[in-house]
């Protein structure tokens, strides 16, 4: 298991006394622990609205609102904050009663500092077997998309094999693939079936967060480490520990980002924003990317230390075009799933819906086709999906080969297709083709093919 470290544990000091908050939060500061303060129940309540705290050192004996009436009022929002009595030691029957309320554990006044330490090494062990809980159910929560990845043809059987391959290991993966091929779900198989699957899977989408936020959402902040940082907050690298990084997007990233990063994974370790200590980095990396690094690299954009240091094992997905004989399948898994979602009683696709899902050359790849068999699902009210319940888009009938066109120019036609599909990617182009790099080089000179600007 994992290292659970006291800066994972925010706690909250309330008591009325100046001397008792200072000299708590000093002792829990020096062993790591996130320490905050409150004077009365108000200040608490007030606390408890803005920030994630762990567990609760609380007296009973307070002007106002006592320690038992503000037990109660926190467990009637939040019961899973772990709250520790302090009381004089002539009220032991007062502790009690707050035991039998819900309350963790207890100590008298004067505090020891030993016996307290020894209460909440106990309430965080408490803690970390909850998290360790939580966390094997929402891994296996995520084993229902898992059952997404749907697949028989050769391309897809090749892509199984490399997940089966490099998922036992700890190596950094980089998946490539266009929008919607299913890059995430491979990011899940992979760590599914790694050591790391009791622990999260944390994906952070680099292309959705604006570049000065994502330094804050990385690595965390420190309390005050800018305007509107009122409390300490973890970042998603910390998130991860024990378990998976998964960087969708990964091309996105700035170059700042770029080298905060890399020296993340040279050194296993980085700081908060604004934070001096240092947070030991335990995770695997997974990248994802529907761009070309290599490109990126060539022209200054992306830097090329990081490229290889990511790139230790390459997963390529293909485009659903390219593997159209899992159409069929992926069609009726889709639509079990979303006629059972719906409660819908929709069965089967007619001869007419299934071959225009399989004409259609689907350029939102499998996400587009999950939104097409759902927005059928919806809209059917025959029990079979028939042709006028798909995108207007899939009824149009294909552009048909002219039976006139020259053998060159329908070569031609096809070349700037399978280029158009790949991206104008040459290498992968010319193995779809079955040709090499100097053969479709000479035919793109021969047809006068260029890339769109």
């Amino acid at each position: 298991m994992t290292a659970f470290e006291p800066s994972d544990i925010t706690m909250m000091v309330v008591d009325d006394e100046q001397s008792v908050r200072q000299s708590l939060e000093a002792w829990f500061q020096d062993d790591g622990y996130t320490v905050l303060t409150a004077e009365n129940a108000a200040e608490a309540l007030k606390r408890l609205q803005s920030a994630q705290i762990d567990i609760i050192l609380l007296d009973i004996k307070m002007p106002g609102m006592d320690g038992l009436a503000l037990q109660d009022r926190i467990r009637e929002f939040n019961k899973d904050v772990i709250i520790i009595i302090i009381t004089a030691f002539g009220t032991v029957d007062t502790a009690v009663r707050a035991l039998k309320a819900g309350a963790f554990d207890y100590t008298t006044k004067p505090v020891d500092p030993d016996e307290l330490s020894l209460i909440v090494r106990n309430a965080v062990d408490r803690i970390r077997l909850e998290r360790e809980n939580a966390a094997l159910k929402e891994s296996l929560d995520h084993l229902q998309y898992i059952d997404d990845i749907v697949g028989e043809s050769v391309q897809m059987q090749k892509v199984f094999e490399l997940v089966r391959t490099v998922a036992p290991t700890e190596s950094n993966v980089l998946i490539l693939g266009e929008s919607g091929t299913g890059k995430e779900l491979i990011a899940r198989a992979i760590h599914m079936n790694s050591k790391r699957k009791y622990f999260p899977i944390i994906p952070v989408n680099c292309g959705a967060i604006p570049e000065t936020l994502l330094e804050s959402e990385l690595f965390g902040h420190e309390k005050g480490a800018f305007t509107g940082a009122q409390y300490r907050r973890k970042g998603k690298l910390e998130m991860a520990r024990g378990g998976t990084l998964f960087l969708d997007e990964i091309g996105t990233l700035g170059l700042k980002q770029q080298v905060d990063l890399l020296r993340v994974i040279e050194d296993r370790e980085f700081h908060r924003v604004g934070g001096e200590r240092s947070v030991k980095a335990d995770f695997r990396l997974i990248c994802a990317t529907n761009t070309d690094l290599s490109k990126a690299v060539h022209e200054g954009g992306f830097r090329e230390d990081l490229f290889y240091r990511i790139n230790v094992f390459t997963i390529t997905l293909p485009a659903l075009r390219e593997r159209k004989s899992d159409i069929p399948l992926l069609a009726e898994h889709f639509l079990r799933r979303h006629a059972t979602a719906m409660n819908r009683k929709v069965e089967h696709f007619s001869s007419e819906a299934m071959e225009l899902l399989q004409q259609y050359d689907w350029p939102g790849n499998v996400r587009e086709l999950v939104n097409a068999v759902e927005r059928a699902v919806v809209i059917n009210a025959t029990g079979t999906i028939g042709a006028d319940d798909l995108p207007l888009q899939m009824i149009r009938a294909p552009r048909p080969v002219h039976s006139d066109s020259s053998l060159a120019e329908v070569e031609r036609r096809h070349i700037q297709h399978m280029l158009e599909s790949n991206g104008w990617n040459i290498s992968r182009t010319a193995e779809k083709l079955s040709i090499d790099r100097a053969t479709l080089y000479h035919k793109i000179e021969k047809y006068g093919l260029k890339r769109p600007e």
